[in-house]
């Protein structure tokens, strides 16, 4: 699956170039290329900048205009946060990045168009551009940096092509409880809670015996976890001077 291109349209400061490609090296993607930048290239304020990422500016691809960044695209996604007045179909990241991933598994080749920092892209850009991307951004303040704008697009891309849970337990060394460990912990306490006179008045024991098992069982206990209570209560009944 080839990756789609970023393209930083007249981008106005090295730093942001360099920014820009530190976020897009984190996401693995590695095609920049930049059109005009207004402090010419290649930049040392944007090789600064992009820290561990330098070999994306190294391979960057320098050219005098928009037309001329895509010729090779058979898509085109441009990012603005204002109407344009103009027919075309409006994506958010997600979904942009969603459908450059189907057309890239297809053999095509997509690219993303950025704006400069000041006013981003104008009209005339964004006429080249198939579809838009729109961020839902507080309207009151609707502006992104360059490099935000990059990171978020690279960050969708990566949650297309990467296959991963939307949530993870990190185990830190121990493993789930099994039935039989929570039987023994929960025979362990009733047997001591007996002993305490918990289970009183006696009519009512059954239902408070059911709660208590209930509880232990509906608690995702680890091992680590059992083997801890099990100690606490031996502590407690130690310092009452019972046996363990």
């Amino acid at each position: 699956m080839t990756q789609p291109a970023f393209v930083l349209v007249r981008p106005q400061m090295g730093e942001n170039i360099g920014a820009a490609a530190r976020a897009m090296w984190n996401f693995g993607l590695n095609e920049m290329r930049v059109i005009a930048p207004r402090d010419g290239w290649p930049n040392p304020r944007a090789a600064a900048l992009a820290s561990g990422a330098g070999r994306l500016l190294d391979s960057a691809t320098l050219h005098g205009d928009v037309a001329d960044a895509v010729q090779d695209a058979h898509y085109v996604f441009a990012t603005t946060a204002r109407p344009r007045g103009m027919i075309k179909p409006v994506f958010t990241p997600e979904a942009a990045m969603r459908k450059a991933r189907a057309l890239t598994g297809e053999g095509r080749k997509v690219a993303v168009l950025f704006g400069p920092e000041r006013a981003g892209l104008e009209n005339d850009d964004i006429t080249r551009a198939n579809g838009i991307i729109t961020v839902p951004v507080n309207p009151e303040f609707p502006s992104l940096n360059l490099a935000q704008c990059v990171l978020l697009m690279g960050y969708e891309w990566q949650r297309e092509v990467t296959e991963r849970a939307g949530e993870t337990l990190e185990m830190a060394g121990t493993e789930p409880a099994t039935v039989l460990d929570v039987e023994t912990l929960a025979e362990h306490y009733e047997r001591r809670l007996e002993q305490a006179g918990f289970f009183f008045p006696e009519e009512k024991a059954p239902h408070m015996r059911r709660v208590l098992r209930n509880l232990w069982s509906r608690m995702p206990l680890m091992r680590a976890d059992v083997q801890l209570l099990h100690g606490v209560l031996r502590q407690l009944v130690r310092g009452r001077g019972g046996p363990e």
